[in-house]
């Protein structure tokens, strides 16, 4: 069996990529026994993973944005033989990407398959993982429509003033977390549950999380009572918008929500009222570049 011996899946919407073809075609002429399989619809990376697996694969690459990175990683968590996993950003935001220093050029991403793989932690949530972050309350909305532009101008601010503009449209979830030492409750604009850094296309809502540590970090975005203050603060330059936050680093964290939360797992849409995030350490052995940030020191 040759070593150099890897598959890629690749999302349907980047069959066509040609920056990604040459890529792939260079790493096939450099001696990589390299195969494609694409994935269509719910399932397929699942599936893919398996038929991999079974043909004696043990680096797989994930191509796409941040949903299919999570869907690989998780067939690949659940698998009984090993094999590692190269992220190959390709979407739109790539969060995971960005805040873990994955080259954003085909080329120099799947340069990787020569890193040696390192553990790396999942979260999961009710059966289901993600590999970079779970967002809840209208925070996981907010970011979605902060415009571009806006962010240039107000950096973090953008988020609060977006969630601030949309506030007859939106509404504060009520919400009780906890944890082992760590106990808050009240209503929150913003919630992430990082096992990574970012969401939400480049908000850093877990400044500190580490992908190694086998620990979720936490962080709460309260909702002020004086919102008009808050903002006005920020943009006179008294605070930042990470004083806002509280924060918190545990090995899991329990959510009770009276009307029930809207959460975001890397893509994955989850509701409930009663949620228990648990960070699984080393589920995942994972190609990353040498200094990352999201690993530890030895990274």
């Amino acid at each position: 069996m040759s070593e150099h011996k890897a598959l890629l899946i690749l999302h349907g919407k980047q069959a066509l990529n040609e920056e990604l073809r040459a890529a792939v075609q260079a790493r096939r002429e450099a001696g990589w026994d390299l195969a494609v399989r694409l994935t269509w619809e719910a399932g397929d990376a699942q599936r893919l993973v398996g038929e991999a697996l079974d043909a004696g694969y043990r680096q797989l690459i994930a191509g796409g944005g941040d949903g299919t990175l999570r869907d690989v990683a998780q067939a690949l968590a659940e698998a009984s033989q090993p094999a590692s996993l190269v992220p190959l950003p390709l979407g739109t935001a790539n969060d995971f990407a960005r805040a873990a220093g994955v080259p954003l050029e085909p080329s120099a991403a799947l340069d990787l398959l020569d890193v040696p793989a390192r553990p790396v932690d999942l979260g999961e949530v009710g059966g289901q993982v993600f590999l970079n972050m779970a967002t809840g309350g209208f925070g996981s909305q907010v970011t979605a429509n902060t415009s571009p532009d806006l962010k240039k101008v107000l950096g973090g601010a953008a988020y609060l003033f977006t969630g601030l503009s949309r506030f007859a449209q939106l509404s504060a979830a009520y919400g009780e977390l906890q944890g082992p030492g760590f106990h808050w409750h009240g209503q929150l604009l913003a919630l992430g549950i990082g096992n990574g850094r970012q969401a939400g296309g480049g908000h850093e809502l877990c400044p500190g999380a580490l992908i190694d540590d086998g620990l979720l970090d936490v962080s709460i975005l309260p909702a002020p009572q004086e919102l008009v203050g808050a903002l006005k603060s920020l943009l006179a330059g008294d605070m930042g918008i990470d004083d806002l936050f509280i924060r918190a680093r545990l090995p899991w964290v329990e959510i009770k929500a009276s009307r029930g939360l809207d959460i975001n797992l890397d893509g994955e849409p989850r509701q409930g009222e009663l949620l228990r995030f648990t960070a699984r350490p080393a589920a995942l052995q994972m190609h990353l570049p040498q200094g990352s940030p999201l690993l530890g020191t030895d990274g």
